[in-house]
């Protein structure tokens, strides 16, 4: 069969379940789970399914969520890095709070077909790991922010009472010495009761993030246990984080050596 035939055939099946593994493709198309693999990563790098670990999901539909779809683009290297490295942290049979962004739906990505229970409050990230069979899925309920499709209010810190994680996942718009910081006020109450929640408090964020103020704060960093981040965060940035005790992760890939850090302290307009 011809890799373009071949391709077709995979992706008609991922479109139709929703996700795939490669013990399951490779056994329907006869062929090797090697030739899966390189057939999955050429349809991954079009656009066309996102790589999980052990197989394959249909994209996300996004439209309708124009601030969730442009924040995507932004360091999407990073984000995937971190996202494969926060992953790595999580043992099979956890269970696991992701909050909602863009820099956690790379972690439900690479979560994603893997035997761990996800709460979440992000219609894109119940959207993803609920295709597969091995991961279950729990999703907070609420008043729903249409731009992001994360849901929050008394409904959703409702759900959350009594509720008990291993680890919370959480995004970040600014980080500075002082603390964690978010562009959105409304969410910060619902982040709050996400921290509570955990056992473990889990800090996601490209390098672009540190040093910059947002709107609100969301905690200091004494209530965060770790941070993953990517190779570019800058030395000094490194420097201080370190001095807050935080355990710190860098993800292998980074953005171009070029890369100038931001100074400290800018405002972000929310």
């Amino acid at each position: 069969m011809l890799a373009e035939t071949r391709r077709r055939s995979l992706l008609d099946l991922i479109a139709r379940q929703g996700f795939a593994t490669l013990e399951e493709l490779a056994r329907t198309l006869a062929v090797s789970e090697s030739t899966i693999r390189r057939d999955l990563e050429a349809l991954d790098q079009s656009g066309a399914v996102k790589r999980t670990h052990g197989g394959a999901v249909y994209p996300v539909e996004l439209r309708g969520m124009p601030a969730f779809e442009e924040r995507a683009t932004a360091q999407a290297a990073e984000k995937r890095a971190i996202g494969q490295a926060t992953a790595a942290l999580i043992a099979d049979g956890e269970t696991v709070l992701l909050d909602g962004g863009t820099t956690t739906w790379e972690v439900a990505r690479a979560l994603a077909g893997r035997p761990v229970q996800v709460v979440t409050n992000s219609l894109p990230i119940a959207q993803l790991v609920g295709a597969g069979k091995e991961t279950e899925l729990i999703l907070i309920g609420g008043y729903v922010y249409p731009r992001t499709g994360v849901a929050m209010g008394p409904l959703a810190l409702a759900t959350m009472q009594g509720l008990r994680v291993r680890k919370t996942i959480m995004g970040a718009g600014g980080i500075v010495a002082e603390g964690v910081y978010n562009s959105n006020s409304l969410l910060v109450e619902t982040e709050r009761m996400m921290m509570r929640c955990g056992q473990e408090v889990v800090l996601v964020a490209d390098h672009s993030k540190f040093g910059r103020l947002s709107l609100t704060k969301l905690c200091g960093l004494d209530e965060i246990d770790a941070v993953v981040a990517d190779a570019g965060l800058a030395q000094h940035d490194r420097a201080w984080l370190e001095k807050t005790g935080v355990k710190l992760h860098l993800a292998e890939a980074g953005p171009p050596a070029h890369y100038q850090a931001p100074e400290p302290a800018r405002t972000e307009t929310p």
